[in-house]
């Protein structure tokens, strides 16, 4: 299976690509990066240093691959945050060029654009890009709780009225809708829930809610969820296994104190993701 991811890059950390195509290559996929960043970290240091690619260079980067003649066996195209409508405007037209070689392949689109405690943290008119256009595109989303109400333009509090808000944003085009972060009134403290939705149906998985939130988690997120339902074509099979990998993933970053999400520490969890969690089918 062959996948091309469409995101940033860091050389010390893991976000974004550099979060994605390592999972991926333990799951046994062939991953081909885009970078829409080459930066020396992640922004959340507050200092970085490297090049912000134009929307040209990275047409030119999918057309190379295409000269190849391989654009035609990608599986599906991932990509996460979309820093200007012109990359986004680029993702689409990969997107689509894609699927005119290949019919079956699969757009998983992680609308990045924002979080609870933080509010929107991309540059305006960016999130109305991500629900207007890129999202009805997309086959799969992976939106945190904080960016399904957005995309839905509702506040959601309970397990009913998130899943009004998923159908709702179902409704504009993506089949397979992954919701993490879930807090509403029904999750217990020290609790987080994680929601998938497709066509067959909606489950949840409750996990315990760990004292740490590091960069890069909805990336790894996207890519290993999306990894799982390609090879299974069951969200309710690769709901537990994402989230009792991100959950793994993130033991190992606890138990090492690091500010960097402890991939390799972590690579047998996801290659071989354990069942420690069990989905509770919602409808």
């Amino acid at each position: 299976m062959e996948l091309l991811t469409i995101q940033s890059s860091v050389a010390f950390g893991h976000v974004g690509n550099s979060a994605a195509v390592f999972p991926l290559q333990r799951l046994g996929i062939e991953a081909w990066a885009v970078n829409t960043v080459h930066f020396s970290n992640h922004t959340g240091y507050g200092a970085w240093r490297g090049p912000l690619l134009s929307a040209d260079d990275l047409r030119e980067v999918v057309r190379g691959v295409e000269e190849r003649g391989v654009l035609e066996r990608v599986s599906a195209v991932l990509s996460g945050y979309q820093g200007a409508e012109d990359v986004g405007a680029v993702v689409l037209e990969t997107v689509a060029r894609t699927k005119e070689l290949n019919p079956a392949a699969v757009y998983c689109c992680d609308p990045v654009m924002g979080d609870v405690g933080r509010g929107m943290f991309v540059r305006p008119g960016i999130p109305e890009l991500m629900r207007d256009r890129v999202v009805p595109a997309a086959d799969v989303i992976t939106p945190n709780h904080f960016e399904l109400d957005f995309l839905a333009g509702t506040t959601t509090r309970t397990t009913a009225e998130l899943l009004a808000a998923v159908d709702a944003v179902r409704a504009a085009g993506p089949r397979t809708v992954l919701v993490t972060s879930v807090l509403t009134e029904d999750t217990p403290e020290g609790s987080v829930d994680v929601l998938a939705v497709s066509d067959a149906g909606a489950w949840t998985v409750r996990t315990p809610l760990l004292p740490i939130s590091p960069n890069g988690c909805g990336d790894v997120t996207a890519a290993v969820f999306l990894a799982h339902l390609l090879r299974t074509g069951d969200a309710a099979t690769a709901l537990p296994r994402v989230t009792s990998t991100v959950f793994g993933i993130l033991e190992e970053t606890l138990a090492a104190g690091t500010r960097e999400i402890a991939l390799v520490a972590a690579q047998d969890v996801i290659a071989a993701p354990p069942e420690r969690f069990t989905p509770t089918r919602l409808r």
